[in-house]
């Protein structure tokens, strides 16, 4: 699943079941410096990993995040104090100009982000934060994305430089502080707004019970309207889908719901929707085969979807799970 960061109260409510650091890092299989970090908002975690949190300290999931109503204001407080130190420190370090100048140089190669992670020997969430200009950079890393990007070091330093000189970034740089901006919000903590804003923090929610377990979603039949998680703020195509099916067991309770951004790439590991027509799909997990190509799995009884390439245009990426 895609990795998130947030803050939370994972903390809270481990002392409150009277549980360890150590017992919740053997849960998670990571190390006990991970958990610390975690628990600070420092470190990401997955969609998966947060399940199996909310699962091990016996709370509902959304109770993890922190939120103005009923989170210590302690926590929002060092939360926002964390936030302005980043922005901060990447604004001394130039890093929102290098992260500008990476995006730019990549969209006009037509490469993914996925691509240049994957050849610079990166996690896909690593190279993100790069290119949103929230993470620094070594020498030995800036090397491997030159060479992912088909260029020398050199030559990656004098493009930056040059788009920069150009004017070329400054829109890119506030796409991202403004993207950043959402982010860094603690969940429930958006200021207040007018009507028309409003609206757009809706999103809006499909599915009905298909056949075979599959779910049927027409996108002129809209079934209701729900709060946009903050990762989906600014994606105009995002849309949610009720969990209708039981093809996925007891995993989940009947009442989630799926949000789904069809222009994120998927990775092994994400759930997505399969559109085996064009209001029929099927929920699978996406898998990898010893040759490198995806399939998908069903569960509830177990079932391989063989995908074909041109099968992935046709794939949507859910991003996030609503309990």
């Amino acid at each position: 699943m895609e990795e998130i960061i947030f803050p939370n109260q994972i903390r809270m409510y481990r002392r409150l079941r009277g549980r360890s650091m150590q017992e919740l890092a053997d849960h998670l299989n990571v190390s006990l410096s991970a958990i610390s970090k975690i628990e600070k908002g420092y470190r990401r975690v997955d969609q998966e990993q947060l399940v199996r949190v909310a699962e091990f300290l016996d709370c509902p999931l959304q109770e993890l995040f922190v939120n103005e109503q009923n989170s210590q204001q302690e926590i929002v407080q060092a939360w926002r104090r964390e936030q302005e130190r980043r922005n901060k420190i990447n604004e001394k370090t130039g890093l929102k100009t290098l992260g500008a100048g990476l995006r730019q140089i990549r969209n006009e190669k037509n490469l993914t982000l996925i691509e240049v992670a994957e050849s610079a020997d990166m996690t896909l969430s690593v190279y993100h934060r790069i290119e949103m200009g929230q993470r620094e950079v070594s020498d030995k890393e800036f090397k491997n994305i030159a060479k992912a990007l088909g260029i020398s070091a050199e030559e990656l330093r004098d493009e930056i430089k040059s788009l920069d000189q150009k004017g070329m970034l400054e829109e890119i740089i506030q796409r991202n502080d403004a993207k950043y901006k959402l982010l860094s919000n603690p969940r429930g903590a958006i200021a207040s707004f007018n009507a028309p804003a409003a609206e757009t923090m809706k999103i809006s929610v499909y599915g009905t019970a298909g056949k075979d377990g599959n779910v049927d979603v027409d996108f002129d039949d809209e079934i209701k309207k729900v709060q946009r998680p903050i990762q989906l703020y600014n994606k105009k195509d995002a849309y949610a889908v009720n969990l209708c099916t039981r093809r996925l067991g007891t995993l989940l309770p009947t009442r989630s719901i799926l949000y789904v951004d069809p222009q994120e790439v998927v990775s092994v590991g994400d759930v997505a929707l399969f559109y085996i027509s064009d209001k029929e799909v099927k929920i699978i997990s996406i898998r990898e085969d010893d040759e490198g190509k995806f399939y998908g799995i069903r569960w509830n009884p177990d079932e391989r979807i063989n995908l074909q390439d041109d099968d992935l245009q046709k794939i949507h990426k859910v991003v996030c799970i609503s309990l």
